[in-house]
């Protein structure tokens, strides 16, 4: 299957400071793709420099045209998704005012917005601010699902949320990468098992390694060496 996003030889610095060095990875147009890799090694710097959120060299194509020298607003207009690793949400403005102000164009899926997060309905009303953190989390994962996106950037989507939230989220991902691609950081092994199909690990702002999920989950001493962690570290994720 041909790729709807590759990454070749991408580079991104923060304020003068390299932050990723070499990555080149390739995202099909359908399933979800992990991103792996120990804290600060640059996945999360990876998704931004995609973006144009950070100062970034390389080729970086979608959909078989160049994105590396647009801004980030139109590259969001092509139709990609971001979802940050600390929801920022507008805390002042209620969870309606959230998801209007991120409608794009006339194709809008509010049914399914709630279909997935029946929690947000009847919070409408209330400031995103007061929500808890998994709420916050779907309501930032609901500001892109609620548009015609042909590809989402998640990044971090469990972190600091209880089992049952993470649960919650993963089955969201679940369910909405049956119509539209993931590229997606994560470091739930249990969550990268239930949904991603491949991944790429990245150390030290390079990929090292890229493969099928089920692969390196099923290599102990590969998820050791490349991660730092055990596969039984996480907590187990229901299905």
């Amino acid at each position: 299957m041909s790729a709807l996003l590759e990454v070749e030889h991408l580079s991104a610095s923060i304020n003068g400071q390299q932050v990723v060095e070499d990555v080149s990875l390739t995202v099909p147009g359908t399933g979800v793709t992990a991103v792996l890799g120990r804290n600060g090694v640059g996945k999360t710097s990876t998704l931004k420099a995609v973006m144009g959120l950070i100062h970034r060299s390389g080729k970086v194509t979608f959909a078989g045209e160049r994105i590396d020298r647009e801004s980030t607003h139109r590259i969001v207009q092509r139709g990609i998704g971001y979802v940050p690793e600390d929801r920022e949400v507008f805390a002042n403005l209620t969870v309606a005012e959230n998801l209007r102000l991120a409608v794009r164009g006339a194709a809008e899926h509010r049914d399914f917005v709630e279909e997935l997060f029946p929690d947000l309905v009847g919070r409408a009303d209330q400031k995103a601010g007061t929500l808890s953190g998994g709420q916050q989390q779907m309501l930032s994962l609901a500001r892109v699902l609620i548009n015609d996106n042909r590809l989402l950037l998640v990044d971090e989507p469990t972190k600091g949320l209880a089992p049952r939230i993470v649960n919650e989220v993963a089955a969201a991902l679940e369910e909405a990468a049956r119509t539209v691609p993931i590229l997606l950081v994560e470091q739930n092994l249990p969550v990268i098992e239930r949904l991603a199909d491949d991944v790429v690990v990245i150390d030290a702002g390079v990929v090292v390694h890229t493969g099928k999920a089920r692969d390196l989950l099923a290599d102990e001493e590969a998820v050791q060496r490349l991660l730092g962690v055990g596969t039984d570290t996480a907590a187990e994720v229901a299905s």
